[in-house]
């Protein structure tokens, strides 16, 4: 019978999980480094303070990425395709200043925090933009996932 309580209790801490990742149906997390140089006239733009740039370089996300100045040399780098629908001809976003518009439904997300501006009150799951890592060093920003 002793034995049991603990084998009872290994079954139970196992069964039970605290994940509650919310996985995005319609992203693929894909794996890539990219290294954006701020001397260069292309990624200069992101020397100053919430200024944003699309990058469209092949392999770079699913649909390229937007990185915006959040200030302090912290950047924000996310995916470029709408999170709220599979990669399609209307899905890569269009850069609008500190914000992204899907061209498919005309959704908004905030470059600052990849969120959902205009999130409809209709009760469906929606999600927000996919963020990716990055770094901050000798004025190279490097995006990965």
């Amino acid at each position: 019978m002793n034995r049991i309580y603990p084998l009872l209790s290994l079954l139970l801490i196992l069964g039970c999980s605290s994940d509650s990742t919310n996985r995005n149906p319609y992203l693929q997390e894909v794996s890539f480094s990219f290294q954006l140089n701020l001397n260069l006239p292309l990624y200069s733009p992101l020397t100053n303070t919430g200024s944003s740039v699309y990058v469209g370089a092949n392999g770079v996300g699913t649909a390229g990425i937007f990185v915006i100045n959040s200030g302090f040399n912290q950047f924000v780098a996310s995916e470029a395709s709408c999170p709220n629908h599979a990669p399609n001809d209307c899905s890569t976003m269009v850069l609008d200043g500190q914000t992204a518009t899907c061209t498919c439904d005309g959704y908004e997300y905030s470059l600052f925090t990849g969120q959902m501006l205009n999130t409809p009150d209709d009760g469906g799951r929606y999600y927000n933009m996919l963020i990716y890592n990055n770094t901050y060093s000798n004025n190279v920003v490097r995006v990965y996932n």
